[in-house]
């Protein structure tokens, strides 16, 4: 049991850090590039980049077979949408509150963020 865990949170982290790339590359275009307000741009990045993650984690992490896609998604982006309150709460919390530069703070959201995301899904989604 607990090695299925371990392997299935290992499985979500390689899925994620492909997330990483898209969560990033996107707010990074998003701010810098069209001068976007960073919470508006971080959002957006994880949002695309939660959308990726749920089809990878469907087929390869999860392996799921539920027929009502729909629904999983649903719940799946729910889940997310409250992973990115916590994102954007720790976000400004470390960058604005404590001075860390954005890009880390950015990082360091994403981890506490993955725990909640894991939970949340592996308990009551997949």
């Amino acid at each position: 049991m607990i090695e299925e865990v371990i392997l299935k949170f290992l499985k979500f982290g390689v899925v994620g850090s492909s997330g990483v790339v898209i969560d990033f590359g996107i707010t990074y275009l998003l701010r810098e590039k069209f001068k976007i307000h960073k919470l508006i741009a971080n959002s957006c990045g994880f949002i695309l980049a939660a959308s990726s993650n749920y089809f990878f984690n469907r087929i390869w992490t999860f392996q799921s077979s539920n027929q009502d896609i729909t629904g999983e998604f649903g719940l799946f982006f729910t889940f997310s949408l409250i992973g990115l309150l916590i994102n954007n709460s720790v976000l400004y919390l470390l960058n604005e509150k404590f001075s860390i530069k954005f890009y880390l703070a950015k990082l360091m959201a994403i981890g506490v963020t993955v725990l909640w995301n894991f939970a949340s899904n592996y308990l009551f989604n997949f």
